[in-house]
C-alpha cells in the first residue's frame, strides 16, 4: 500500500546532483525549507509517458505555478546525476529543477519505492506529484495502484486546479523557425514575454518548406501554432497579443 504523507514532512536526505559539469550536493533543505515546491516523481528518465508527457507539461506550465506562488518545479526520479542532466538537456526543460535520486533514498522515505525488476529496472519510484510548502506535504496526487504505468491524476494540469483554480492554463505552443531569422528570434521573445512556453521546429533539420506549407499553407518562416490555430509570424503574433490585451481591458 503506498503512503500518503500528506501534513508531514519531507524526508531528509541530500541529493548528488551535477550542475555545469560539476558535482554539487543538494539538500531536502536546500530545496522546500521555507518556500513552496511543486514535485512531481517519475519511474524514470527517457521513459515513454515520463518524457512525451508528465515531464514536458510541467515544464510548459511552471510559469503558471509561478504566478500562483510556487516557487520552484522539482522533478525526482530514481536514476543516476549523470543520466538526469543527459536527460534534461535532451528535453529541453529549463523551468524545471532535476534531482536525481540515485540510492532511492527520498523515494524510499516516502513509501513510493516499487519492485519493477519484472521490467528490467530495478526499484523505482511509483509516480506521483505533491504541493510542499515550508517543508510540509499540503497535497499528494499519487497514481492508483494498478498494473502497468499509470498517468491519471500527477500530471501538471491537476496539479495547477488545485494551487491555482482560477488560472488559466496556457495553450501549447509551436514555432517553426529558421536558425538565424531575425524575424523568428522576434517571435520567440514575444511568446516568452508572455510567458508561452513554446516548442520550436527547426526548419532544415529534415524538416523542409514543403512541409511548412502542408501544416500552415506559407512557405516562410516563422510560423506560430497556439492552441492548436495558426496565428502566422511575428507581425501577426504582435497584432494577436494586441487584440488579446484589448479584449482584456
Amino acid at each position: 500500500m503506498l503512503e500518503n504523507r500528506e501534513g508531514r514532512r519531507i524526508p531528509q536526505v541530500t541529493f548528488r546532483t551535477r550542475r555545469d559539469g560539476r558535482w554539487k550536493d543538494v539538500t531536502t533543505d536546500d530545496v522546500f525549507k521555507g518556500r513552496t515546491v511543486v514535485a512531481f516523481a517519475l519511474p524514470g528518465a527517457y521513459t515513454p509517458t515520463c518524457s512525451s508527457s508528465h515531464l514536458p507539461r510541467y515544464n510548459e506550465l511552471a510559469p503558471a505555478f509561478r504566478r500562483a506562488g510556487v516557487d520552484e518545479v522539482v522533478c525526482i526520479s530514481v536514476n543516476d546525476p549523470f543520466v538526469m542532466s543527459e536527460w534534461q538537456g535532451d528535453q529541453d526543460a529549463p523551468n524545471v529543477t532535476f534531482l536525481p535520486d540515485g540510492n532511492a533514498e527520498f523515494t524510499r522515505a516516502m513509501g513510493m519505492l516499487v519492485d519493477k525488476r519484472d521490467l528490467g529496472f530495478g526499484e523505482r519510484s511509483w509516480r506521483y506529484s505533491m504541493l510542499v510548502r515550508d517543508g510540509v506535504i499540503e497535497k499528494m496526487f499519487i497514481e492508483p495502484e494498478k498494473e502497468g504505468d499509470p498517468y491519471e491524476v500527477s500530471d501538471a494540469d491537476t496539479m495547477l486546479r488545485y494551487v491555482a483554480p482560477h488560472e488559466k492554463a496556457p495553450e501549447p505552443a509551436l514555432v517553426f523557425a529558421k536558425p538565424g531569422c531575425p524575424h523568428c528570434a522576434r517571435a520567440k521573445e514575444l511568446l516568452r514575454a508572455h510567458g508561452i512556453v513554446f516548442e520550436e521546429v527547426a526548419l532544415g533539420k529534415g524538416i523542409t518548406t514543403s512541409a511548412l506549407r502542408a501544416v500552415s499553407g506559407k512557405g516562410t518562416a516563422p510560423q506560430v501554432f497556439i492552441g492548436g490555430r495558426l496565428i502566422g509570424g511575428a507581425e501577426d503574433l504582435e497584432r494577436h497579443f494586441a487584440a488579446a490585451n484589448r479584449k482584456a481591458a
